[in-house]
């Protein structure tokens, strides 16, 4: 014997019993008192089953109708009990579609593999006895985070194995790896973002901004500079915040090279957590006086990061980056690169960092070229947040020149 367990017909018949029995008992002890009419319980949902099963048999032994019919035959009994409880004044038809699933369950018990009408049966008892905790769920559920659930789904699911895998254009163009990057960012983007709504405003200015990082750091030095400007006694856990988010940025850059990138055998690893460490010192020299909790909560959320629009553009900044670096290097060698380096750094890192990081760079060039756009982006946000904050605006200024003159030794060393 190999230990496996035969299913015999026996063994299906009972399993087709058994599960009928679930789905009716579940039924049974759902019933409200009083109901005037209730269809199907303890008896009724097994004995579908059943029917199932045999319509099932004798479809395998050439009664080749019977098996339509039998579902024919449920469905028309499942449509009078509904009619019926419509003129009882009741709604709802999870009943009767849980006995056009029983019948289908019976059936796969005979014909397919056990553990599917198991999990059927399971899976939709579990979905009848839950009624209350689903409503209530769906009662608390936030739709901004619903649509940014489903757009990160079209992203992922539907928009990328529909791209094909293969190489075009001189410069290696791979519509799939492409948008692999794009999912990899958008996921980071969406985890943060979700955590900046559900947990965001229990925690404080400053760790809000740090949950902010994970989306985009540059629009939180906006957001903070805001905030620092119409509320001044919140202005240090705002600059506060905006350094904590620059950190992350280097954290999230770590992650991205480490799945896409070939970068780490240059030291980039090492370099970048050390300008993460360092933005994370100086945030903590900022003197925050008052508590940011009870100064009223965190920061705004941040907008939802998965939009298509923003995918799409994503994709193509990443597009026309690769294609201008590997340009820029032959029209004019390493300082053309490090200008174009210098020009993305004023907006978003992410997709020259992993263009260049894809193979459009290596060497010494392909880590000064990293550390030129994130030295600009960093000089950049202590820029946006120094122009919108003026109480600490020379707080923030010293702190970023000296976070963006760290990067400096780091491209030579």
């Amino acid at each position: 014997m190999n230990g496996s367990l035969e299913w015999t017909l026996g063994l299906r018949f009972l399993v087709a019993l058994a599960l009928g029995f679930l789905i009716g008992l579940e039924r049974e002890t759902g019933r409200k008192e009083g109901a005037k009419f209730f269809f199907g319980g303890v008896r009724t949902f097994p004995i579908v089953s059943l029917f199932g099963f045999a319509c099932a048999w004798l479809y395998g032994n050439g009664a080749t109708l019977l098996l339509p019919a039998g579902l024919v035959a449920v469905t028309a009994l499942a449509v009078v009990a509904y009619l019926e409880k419509i003129k009882a004044g009741r709604l709802g038809a999870t009943s009767e579609v849980s006995v056009l699933l029983t019948y289908v369950v019976g059936v796969m018990a005979f014909m397919a593999d056990v553990r599917l009408p198991i999990a059927l049966a399971v899976i939709n008892t579990i979905l009848l006895s839950e009624k209350s905790v689903l409503e209530s769920y769906v009662e608390r559920l936030d739709r901004t985070e619903f649509l940014a659930t489903l757009k990160f789904l079209l992203v992922t699911v539907v928009i990328y194995p529909a791209l094909p895998n293969m190489n075009y254009t001189v410069y290696a163009l791979n519509p799939a790896k492409i948008w692999q990057i794009v999912v990899l960012v958008s996921a980071i983007g969406f985890i943060g973002f979700i955590l900046s709504r559900k947990v965001g405003p229990k925690l404080g200015v400053p760790l809000s901004g740090l949950l902010g990082g994970i989306v985009s750091s540059t629009a939180v030095s906006v957001a903070t500079g805001r905030l620092a400007r119409e509320t001044p006694a919140q202005a240090g856990a705002a600059l506060q915040a905006n350094l904590l988010a620059s950190s992350v940025m280097y954290i999230r850059l770590i992650v991205l090279i480490a799945v896409f990138g070939g970068g780490f055998s240059m030291g980039l690893d090492w370099r970048l957590g050390c300008l993460c460490l360092t933005g994370l010192i100086l945030a903590l020299t900022v003197r925050n006086d008052r508590d940011p909790v009870r100064a009223g909560g965190g920061l705004p959320a941040p907008q939802n990061p998965v939009e298509i629009r923003v995918a799409l553009f994503f994709a193509l900044l990443f597009v026309v980056l690769k294609i201008g670096t590997s340009l820029a290097k032959d029209a004019f060698g390493q300082a053309g690169v490090l200008s174009l380096g210098a020009l993305s750094g004023l907006a978003d890192v992410d997709p020259f960092v992993l263009s260049v990081v894809q193979g459009a760079l290596s060497g010494p060039l392909l880590v000064k070229a990293v550390l030129m756009a994130l030295m600009i982006n960093t000089l950049a946000k202590g820029i946006y947040f120094s122009s919108l904050s003026r109480g600490n605006r020379m707080a923030c200024l010293w702190r970023y020149g000296l976070l963006a003159g760290c990067h400096v030794p780091l491209m030579w060393v």
